[in-house]
């Protein structure tokens, strides 16, 4: 058994065919639409290049979760050693055609082998929701030890008070997955449970395609 392995979510299985049945509207609808995309949102743009001016003489950086690649490449082309992972292949498919020129590999954020201290920085940019909430608290302590001193994440996700089951996303396509809303504090607290300390906080109201959200930037002690 590797060490720090983390529960393996029941509904893992589900939720990976699930976003493969959306992976290619997802993707189409980033390039047509703009949803998804930093460079059409100010603010969260304003926060992934505060994000990347901090991390990027740290080290590689992981984007957990990265769907068809648009944060990851931005980051690349901000000159970070970044590579995307995801737990859809589909969605992988999608980010390396559009984004060959960058890392992309599968896999679930509760099965990466991250060493000690090897990352500069870590994102769960939207991409942590759909996380049980007896295991996500799993999935920040392993962030916080991969990180290098000095190391920071950034996440981002949906707030409200108890869960939602989807039935369809993106088009109508049909799925089933469970979106976990947090209370800022919460997520907060988890994170500094994890070993790091808030950095910044932006609290973003409801848009025209989704409910109030949150990001948290933190860092790990030097």
């Amino acid at each position: 058994m590797r060490a720090h392995q983390i529960d393996r979510p029941a509904d893992l299985d589900v939720v990976r065919e699930s976003y493969d049945r959306v992976a290619d509207n997802y993707a189409h609808m980033v390039l047509t639409t703009g949803i998804g995309d930093i460079r059409t949102h100010p603010w969260l743009k304003a926060s992934i290049d505060a994000f990347a001016d901090t991390v990027g003489d740290l080290g590689p950086v992981l984007d957990v979760g990265c769907g068809p690649g648009t944060v990851t490449a931005y980051l690349a082309e901000r000159g970070l050693d970044v590579s995307g992972v995801d737990l859809s292949p589909r969605m992988i498919e999608n980010a390396r055609r559009l984004y060959p020129e960058c890392r992309f590999s599968v896999s679930s954020a509760t099965d990466l082998d991250l060493a000690e201290a090897s990352l500069g920085g870590v994102l769960g940019w939207w991409s942590l929701f759909n996380l049980p909430r007896d295991i996500l608290p799993q999935v920040l302590a392993l962030f916080a030890r991969a990180l290098k001193p000095g190391g920071h994440l950034i996440a981002a996700t949906h707030v409200g008070d108890g869960d939602l089951a989807r039935t369809e996303a993106y088009g109508g396509v049909s799925v089933r997955w469970t979106t976990h809303r947090w209370r800022p504090e919460q997520l907060v607290a988890l994170i500094e449970q994890a070993g790091l300390h808030l950095v910044a906080e932006l609290r973003l109201p409801a848009d025209e395609h989704t409910g109030p959200g949150v990001v948290v930037m933190a860092g790990k002690p030097g």
